[in-house]
């Protein structure tokens, strides 16, 4: 059985000038006749691995249109795999036309907080992902130092797995395996302290690599998204942190509390959740979107690319 659930992936849409190449959790992906790849964002979201019953409304267009600003924001530090966002009206604002890339088998996570399935870790070793931290810390904690936690890609419905350095450079060579580590800390680095400065946290996040026609490592998939990351609300998570409460959260980890406390832990199809969360989610990816950007979320709107540059220059005060 896939991460879908019994009756599989659902039917990709049919667009003119592109066959259907593959559907993903999220994505859809199609190529042309040149071998350009449109990356279609559904509304579809996951969680513990599976595709969820419902879906979130405006998910897609959110994802696509902060990836493209964040893009363009770290676009010094490592290129993306942007070509165009002209693509097709019939998925105008939820998707782009990239690169073809030779994707890289592991996924490239930062961590500037202990949370998650790295909290999990460190309770049983005190380290994550071989990178050794102080005794004492919590969940929430902020590390000492930002650490590169790479995992490997599993399949749709397989759970991905944490793995140290060195098995990282066994699966993409020694080399490579430096330069992701250190490119991903310089990003995450740069993001975190963004975020920052409009009042968010971004406590870890997940980045895919992949080689060009040109040889160049390039930055692919998404990036610093509500569904990568962790986002949290700065301004009131100190109090929290020292009252032992959770973080106020920008992203799905609503969801994955809301399936933790109806007792799921990720084995077979998940169960149906109240509507109320999902609408909580909508409205906390749009929060997260309209935070970060200093601009209101709009449906549809376009062209894309200009208006990006337009939020960059207002935010950057440039």
């Amino acid at each position: 059985m896939s991460g879908f659930g019994a009756a599989g992936a659902p039917p990709a849409p049919s667009i003119d000038g592109w066959k259907h190449l593959r559907t993903g959790k999220v994505r859809d992906l199609y190529t042309n006749d040149s071998g350009e790849i449109l990356l279609v964002a559904s509304d579809r979201i996951s969680a513990f691995d599976w595709v969820l019953p419902t879906t979130i409304p405006n998910k897609g267009a959110i994802l696509t249109q902060l990836s493209l600003f964040w893009f363009e924001l770290l676009a010094d530090i490592v290129p993306s795999h942007i070509i165009s966002d002209d693509v097709p009206a019939s998925v105008a604002d939820r998707a782009i036309v990239v690169q073809p890339l030779e994707m890289f088998a592991i996924e490239c996570v930062a961590r500037g907080y202990l949370t998650g399935s790295g909290l999990t870790e460190y309770t049983s070793n005190q380290a994550v992902c071989g990178n050794a931290l102080p005794a004492g810390l919590l969940d929430g904690s902020q590390l000492p130092a930002s650490i590169f936690t790479p995992a490997t890609k599993a399949e749709i419905g397989d759970h991905d797995i944490n793995i140290d350095f060195e098995s990282a450079a066994k699966i993409v060579g020694a080399d490579q395996a430096e330069e992701l580590r250190d490119l991903t800390i310089r990003l995450y680095d740069t993001a975190a302290d963004f975020s920052r400065s409009r009042g968010i946290i971004l406590a870890d996040t997940k980045f895919e690599f992949g080689i060009n026609m040109a040889g160049e490592i390039t930055l692919g998939d998404e990036a610093l998204t509500p569904d990568s990351s962790r986002f949290w609300d700065a301004e009131s998570f100190p109090e929290r942190f020292a009252n032992g409460l959770e973080p106020i959260s920008m992203e799905k980890e609503i969801i994955r509390r809301a399936l933790a406390d109806a007792g799921y832990k990720g084995d077979g199809p998940p169960p149906q959740l109240d509507q109320s969360v999902w609408l909580e989610t909508s409205k906390r990816y749009t929060s997260a979107y309209e935070v970060l950007t200093g601009q209101k979320f709009v449906p549809g709107e376009r062209p894309i690319t200009e208006r990006i540059k337009r939020n960059l220059q207002g935010v950057m005060g440039l």
